[in-house]
């Protein structure tokens, strides 16, 4: 007996922008059944009409993230959970419609050339970051929303000594932590307290462009890469020659950018940049690292000589029911340019840990301080903690 062939999925037959996508080197899986006629009402309600409706809801819930793709029901990511919906799996014609509401049609027709796209687009009531990625189900979307009020350091409770460190005329602040961090958000606050506070120009190369300030005290430019110049290191030299007092890197990915930007922070720029890397001392590691052994003597010495802190940065949730930061801050003192120089970098934590005056502090510390302040529990700190045996044995001592 002749088994039958399985039927391609649905959305095979319906290509995304007029055209199938190429053949898949593997057999495709079928899409579940196809949704009812009535949307399911599910913890959030109907299935709103259309992109905006569902961002809309995102937004009022103080969803952080909205995921979409085809043969997938529609979930959001709050305080770090992914949530279901309970709508209706997405069929292809319903993602295109999604899509179009944001993409023009040469954006959709690069993102089907190249089955990937990073973008941004701003609603009436909140700002979104685009990724578009082709997967095995088919076309799927990361909708990250950023806020269109831009929050305080006060508000956001962050450290005294990043209101000093945005004060400083020249050097490079590096803030790290992984995806989902707060990183841009913390980053956004600070340009803002510059933006309040000082007379300065302040130019911003990101990919792309997340939150958006306007001028106020200090003249404020955005550059989005792809939109306005083609590659992060062509934005970052032209820069040198266009006057700004600020420099924002929305991310350091490579050599080149990382020496570019040192050499911005040398002649008299104060630059900021992050990556993604979970530690204040890793990123020092992570950027001597960058450079071949022949260039380490030089490296080390510039690095000494021009970064004024590193701030890693991590979410975890909170007992009032949202999320809170904490902070490894490295401060680039003469004890730690020593250190840096040297190569020495297992006795920078030391330093960390006992130089509280001068802005320092570790995860550790202020995860334990987060706990004794009754803002989180200590299990989820020592969950988040890179040193939970050390971390335990200083909660059993003083909570």
């Amino acid at each position: 007996m002749t088994s039958s062939p399985i039927p391609p999925p649905p959305f095979a037959a319906t290509p995304f922008a007029g055209a199938p996508f190429p053949a898949a080197p593997f057999p495709t899986v079928p899409l579940p059944a196809a949704p009812p006629a009535s949307p399911s009402v599910g913890p959030f309600g109907p299935l709103p009409e259309n992109l905006e409706g569902i961002v809309r809801l995102a937004n009022e819930r103080g969803v952080s993230d909205v995921h979409l793709g085809v043969g997938e029901e529609p979930r959001y990511r709050s305080r770090g959970d992914m949530l279901r919906t309970e709508w209706p799996v997405t069929d292809q014609v319903t993602f295109n419609r999604w899509v179009r509401e944001m993409l023009s049609p040469a954006e959709v027709d690069q993102f089907n050339r190249d089955k990937e796209f990073d973008g941004s687009f701003t609603f009436p009531f909140v700002r979104v970051r685009i990724n578009l990625m082709d997967s095995f189900r088919g076309p799927a979307m990361v909708l990250r929303l950023i806020p269109q009020k831009i929050s305080t350091l006060d508000e956001l409770r962050l450290p005294a000594v990043l209101s000093e460190l945005c004060n400083r005329p020249k050097g490079m602040i590096l803030v790290t932590g992984p995806t989902g961090s707060g990183k841009s958000t913390t980053l956004a606050a600070m340009i803002d307290w510059i933006n309040r506070n000082c007379r300065r120009h302040i130019l911003t190369i990101e990919d792309p462009v997340e939150f958006v300030h306007e001028s106020r005290q200090s003249l404020i430019r955005h550059r989005e890469v792809g939109e306005h110049t083609k590659l992060f290191h062509n934005a970052l030299r032209a820069a040198l020659r266009e006057d700004p007092d600020v420099i924002l890197i929305g991310e350091i990915r490579d050599q080149e950018t990382l020496a570019t930007a040192i050499e911005a922070s040398q002649t008299g720029h104060l630059v900021f940049g992050t990556l993604h890397t979970n530690s204040a001392v890793k990123t020092v590691e992570r950027v001597l690292g960058m450079f071949p052994p022949q260039e380490q003597d030089s490296i080390r010495r510039a690095v000494s000589e021009t970064l004024l802190a590193v701030i890693a940065q991590g979410l975890l949730k909170s007992t009032d029911g949202k999320r809170c930061a904490y902070h490894d801050i490295l401060i680039n003192t003469d004890a730690c340019k020593d250190y840096i120089q040297r190569g020495e970098l297992d006795e920078i934590e030391e330093i960390m840990r006992r130089s509280g005056f001068d802005g320092m502090q570790t995860a550790n510390q202020a995860l334990l301080q987060l706990v004794q302040d009754g803002r989180v529990e200590a299990e989820d700190a020592l969950a988040q903690s890179l040193r939970p045996n050390e971390l335990a044995q200083d909660l059993r001592g003083r909570v």
